[in-house]
């Protein structure tokens, strides 16, 4: 799948410059799916090229967000509260083509969009790889986080993500399994799904789940 830019903006932020990548295809669009990276690593995750490559023939546009600490190449994110104000301070960027704005992140960046959409009056929220505890620390949960966001949200969870188990969910959530994934969405080998029909299930997934707000 070509997952080729139309435009790639700076956007400056208390927290120094962040980078949006644009991806559209159809005009007009239904809505901006706007998406942030993890803690440990940038927009080339292969759900977030996936979703880039995917969803703007579908009728959204797709705008990967670079938070500024990864900008400014440095390695180790910041604390949760230096990530939403750069992810606050670039919100009004997003909005400038006028459509609705689904907030969007995964991992670290899902809990962003989770912790802001409220305030920044997001449409809905896309939390791919929620990270609801620590790997074997089902005890100190960021449910509160997730079912706070206040907005329509969707889930896409790895079968065997050590951040969180579908089934671990509370109840109620709306939740996309990719079978054997782990948090970045890889799958083994020996579990017969290769990457082509795993990030299907979760393009397809998030384009019907757009569908039911915007078609």
């Amino acid at each position: 799948m070509s997952t080729r830019a139309n435009e790639s903006e700076t956007v400056a932020t208390p927290a120094g410059d962040a980078r949006i990548t644009w991806y559209r295809e159809v005009t007009p669009a239904r809505a901006v799916l706007a998406v942030s990276h993890g803690a440990g690593g940038g927009i080339e995750a292969r759900d977030l090229r996936a979703l880039a490559a995917a969803l703007p023939a579908r009728g959204y546009t797709v705008a990967l967000v670079e938070q500024p600490w990864r900008v400014a190449g440095k390695k180790l994110a910041p604390a949760p509260r230096t990530l939403d104000t750069g992810w606050t301070a670039l919100w009004p960027a997003l909005e400038k083509p006028g459509l609705p704005v689904v907030a969007g992140g995964r991992s670290a960046g899902a809990r962003v969009a989770c912790r802001t959409a409220r305030e920044l009056g997001a449409h809905a929220v896309l939390a791919l790889s929620f990270p609801l505890h620590p790997p074997g620390r089902p005890e100190k949960s960021r449910a509160d986080e997730l079912t706070g966001a206040g907005v329509p949200t969707l889930v896409v969870q790895g079968g065997r993500d050590p951040f969180g188990r579908p089934a671990e969910f509370p109840p109620g959530t709306e939740i996309t399994e990719v079978a054997y994934g782990d948090h970045g969405f890889a799958v083994p080998k020996k579990a017969g799904v290769d990457e082509a029909g795993s990030m299907a299930v979760i393009t397809d997934a998030v384009t019907g789940w757009l569908d039911g707000m915007f078609g």
